[in-house]
């Protein structure tokens, strides 16, 4: 096969994917681009979550009782975090939805709190929202049962069309260094095409492929997901009455030393009977047996290759550098889906032309 003919196949493959994927590829790389700042952007939509009026604390069996009164009868606390400098008390609960199978996140509620006042400045669920929606549009197109495995096919796709669309971009005559001239061609949609294709085709081959792990947990991460669990198995459900209370376990957390200031709580459930206490500043946390109060120091765990590639993927605890890459990774694809429809009506019509003229 020659260099022609194997260029020719590559071409038909990257021209096809783009064609094809385009309209499922802007609304993945937009949303996936704005969840890399999904905190400011939560910070933007809902300034009434972090009006505090301080930063005292106080004993957070307060802030316990404070979610509780706008809490559903049937919902149960599942963790109560600290705030970070100026930031709320958040609490989230879930209802006991027993039987319910792992599809995605959970819908909770959130209650933030104003950590001196212990006064509910806000709650939701976290099923709603635009910042929602924009999790669902990226993680499963809003396409109920099968929209990850079309998202993880895509993420194949985008990789293909990322690896073909360098390969086009190798000049073939002269140095690689010419790929690199901003008039390539004559048409400015194309040298944006051709430039920006460059620039984003590593990062968009490293965020195509740590999607797929995400998207296919049972192909790439031995069956379990990034929470370390089995798609298709039932969710924990937290225990409604425990036999401890909010600070008998925190005073047997601190007990163990490991740290003065305590930064999150969470709830024992049904499928491990143990509170799990964190501590700022370290990733060592204490666990409290519900049955007798015992209280065990667990080190930090390595972290498995299934969370490394949600933190790759969405820039968490990555850096601001990475974290604008993902961003640029987001917003430049949609520009190369666009750039790459009006190279190929271009086309079109000066083929259909040149047939025309062929057929006189």
């Amino acid at each position: 096969m020659t260099k022609i003919a194997v260029r020719n196949a590559w071409f038909q493959v990257h021209k096809w994917i783009g064609l094809i994927l385009a309209i499922l590829i802007i609304p993945l790389s937009v949303t996936g681009a704005a969840l890399v700042w999904d905190d400011a952007l939560d910070h933007m939509l809902n300034p009434v979550r972090y009006a505090t009026t301080g930063v005292d604390q106080l004993a957070p069996a307060r802030y316990i009782a404070a979610a509780r009164e706008i809490l559903a009868p049937e919902e149960r606390i599942v963790a109560l975090t600290m705030p970070e400098e100026n930031g709320p008390v958040i609490v989230t609960a879930a209802k006991p939805a027993t039987g319910q199978r792992l599809q995605g996140p959970p819908a909770r509620t959130t209650v933030w709190i104003d950590p001196p006042t212990a006064r509910v400045l806000d709650y939701g669920n976290s099923g709603t929202g635009l910042i929602r929606t924009m999790h669902i549009i990226h993680g499963s197109l809003m396409i109920p049962g099968v929209g990850r495995q079309i998202v993880g096919w895509i993420g194949v796709a985008m990789l293909l069309s990322s690896v073909s669309g360098l390969w086009l971009w190798w000049p073939t005559v002269g140095r690689w260094v010419r790929g690199l001239r901003w008039k390539r061609h004559r048409n400015t949609d194309a040298n944006l095409h051709h430039l920006l294709g460059f620039w984003i085709a590593l990062p968009l081959f490293v965020l195509s492929l740590t999607g797929m792990w995400i998207s296919f947990p049972q192909v790439f991460g031995g069956g379990q997901n990034a929470m370390g669990m089995r798609p298709g198995a039932a969710r924990p459900v937290p225990l409604a009455t425990p036999k401890l209370s909010v600070d008998a376990v925190i005073t047997a957390a601190e007990a163990a030393k490991v740290a003065p200031t305590v930064s999150k709580i969470e709830w024992p459930t049904d499928r491990k009977p143990e509170w799990k206490v964190s501590f700022d500043g370290t990733q060592t946390s204490v666990a409290v047996a519900e049955a007798n109060g015992a209280a065990k120091v667990e080190p930090a765990r390595a972290e498995d290759t299934a969370r490394l590639m949600r933190r790759i993927h969405d820039g968490t605890r990555m850096g601001l550098l990475w974290q604008i890459v993902i961003f640029l990774g987001g917003i430049l694809p949609a520009i190369l889906a666009v750039t790459g429809i009006i190279m190929w009506w271009r086309a079109r019509g000066w083929k259909a032309q040149l047939k025309a003229r062929m057929a006189r």
